[in-house]
């Protein structure tokens, strides 16, 4: 992926390329210093505000700042750096491990929201610390792990950041900049849309010191990691993952004010304290690897009437453990896939031995909780309206058979006969489709639940980057225009402000059974 730039920075006037910026912004819908001390430096936070935190309803309206984006980031060992945890509680410290060429560096921790447009919000910021070039990662042999293992270059005091999604800049004093993503977590999601982010799908695709859970330093599969470890940087921009899939939606969610929690599969995996009594809980574009534990508590939740939405594809489809790290637990992320025998847990716990979860030796396909089941890659073709009068497409203006081009891809879930699915469930949109020369379709489907819940599925990994498709925000748009961007939107839009009433089931309309009219079985 291309950095994500400033749709005018080729502009050479920062005044003009900030009101440029800010009229993208509007035009998509989504749309304080601190001190260190001594080594490793503890940084504190500006002053909590009466009452001891923001509410949330007061950080919507805060004001903004435009400069949070990018910018260049240099040869890889320039600046980079990892969180010694994935997410906070707030208040909560944590340690931020910098390795950087530069004499110094300085660090931003931007809060993503609505903000007016902006779409971000400078919480905190450092001083200049000493910057240092840290050793090579080095690798575990038995399971090909890569880790950096960095001392701590500061301890930060989160006081006063209020729950949400963080982009931590790390920013050089060559001028060079990357990202380090984290979640400051809610506690409590009662009567909210609880926002689940991936950490676990980040660093299984994370190829920062060479290796990720599909390729090893020689690029080859067979010399892949059968593990991945959280104490190591992200590669590329840092963030890649989060800007893709799950930025555009956490804007968008903020923009429409509904009340939101924050979290994470690893978070939930713990202890599902958070999905208790949430109205909702969002699965975001890319959420791939999720262990036993964190499926059960999702599928549990909405056994109790929690709606779920999977704004994505591929969701569910890998069963792994998390296992420790350096210093702390659930710091790596074990997925043996196809070497699935060399599992330690193989022949002992079947249920916890880490491959696709429809495989042996314990299959439970993915469907039985999303209701489509992941088929294929790659894939590149037009959406298209099945069910226009469905609820969710409401303002739209679509009718059945309309086509949104490049929307389905990059990988695609169909519901698929025969495999275990939960009902009433509806096929609303189904999209022919060519994958490998094997002719197949992308299914949007919808069930609710004895207990109310409605689950939807877009059955397409391209839907949070439909959110700003044809605004170049993300350096690249597949081809997806703005009425795509619109399509999608107003539906995101309409599925978030349905499903934040509570259980779907009880205030919109039932789904109408129709598998078997659309595969014929």
């Amino acid at each position: 992926m291309a950095p994500v730039t400033d749709p005018a920075s080729s502009d050479g006037s920062a005044g003009l390329r900030r009101r440029r910026f800010l009229t993208v912004c509007a035009g998509l819908g989504l749309g304080t210093a601190g001190a260190c001390t001594a080594a490793p430096p503890r940084t504190r936070s500006s002053p909590t505000p009466p009452g001891g935190r923001l509410r949330p309803e007061s950080e919507r309206d805060a004001p903004g700042t435009a400069d949070w984006r990018l910018g260049p980031t240099g040869p890889v060992d320039a600046v980079a750096g990892y969180t010694d945890r994935v997410s906070v509680s707030p208040g909560e410290p944590f340690a931020l491990h910098v390795s950087t060429t530069a004499a110094s560096f300085r660090v931003s921790a931007f809060r993503v929201g609505w903000y007016g447009g902006r779409q971000a919000r400078r919480i905190w910021a450092s001083e200049r610390i000493p910057g240092r070039a840290r050793p090579a990662p080095h690798t575990l042999s038995a399971t090909r792990t890569v880790r950096a293992d960095w001392p701590a270059t500061l301890t930060v005091d989160s006081g006063g950041w209020p729950e949400g999604a963080y982009l931590l800049r790390l920013e050089a004093d060559t001028g060079h900049q990357r990202y380090v993503p984290l979640i400051v977590r809610s506690a409590e999601g009662a009567g909210r849309t609880v926002l689940l982010h991936a950490p676990a799908t980040w660093q299984a695709y994370n190829r920062w010191g060479g290796s990720s859970l599909y390729n090893g330093t020689s690029g080859a599969y067979a010399t892949r990691s059968l593990a991945v470890s959280f104490d190591r940087p992200y590669d590329g921009v840092g963030a890649e993952k989060f800007l893709v899939y799950e930025w555009a939606l956490v804007v968008l969610a903020e923009r429409l004010g509904i009340p939101l929690a924050y979290s994470t599969g690893v978070d939930i995996h713990r202890d599902p304290g958070v999905l208790r009594g949430a109205h909702a809980v969002v699965c975001l574009g890319h959420d791939e690897y999720w262990t036993p534990q964190q499926r059960a508590h999702v599928t549990a939740a909405r056994d109790a009437g929690t709606n779920i939405a999977f704004l994505g594809a591929n969701t569910c489809f890998r069963r792994v453990r998390l296992e420790a790290g350096e210093g702390a637990d659930d710091r790596t992320v074990v997925c043996y896939k196809s070497d699935v025998r060399a599992d330690p847990l193989y022949g002992s716990h079947p249920a916890l031995v880490t491959t696709d979860y429809r495989l042996p030796p314990a299959p439970d396909p993915e469907s039985s909780l999303t209701g489509v089941l992941y088929e294929g890659y790659p894939v590149d073709a037009p959406y298209v309206v099945r069910a226009a009068d469905h609820w969710l497409y409401d303002g739209t203006g679509v009718r059945s058979g309309d086509a949104f081009a490049h929307l389905v891809g990059v990988e695609y879930d169909r519901v698929t006969p025969g495999s275990p699915t939960p009902g009433p469930l509806e096929i609303i949109a189904h999209s022919p489709l060519v994958c490998d020369g094997r002719s197949s379709h992308s299914d949007s489907a919808y069930y609710t639940t004895p207990a109310g819940a409605g689950v939807f599925a877009t059955g397409t990994m391209r839907w949070v980057e439909g959110l700003v498709a044809g605004t170049g925000l993300l350096g690249r748009d597949h081809g997806m225009d703005a009425r795509t961007r619109a399509f999608v939107t107003r539906t995101t839009e309409n599925l978030l402000r349905t499903f934040a009433q509570g259980p779907a089931a009880r205030h919109a309309p039932a789904p109408r059974a129709n598998v078997p009219a659309v595969y014929g079985s």
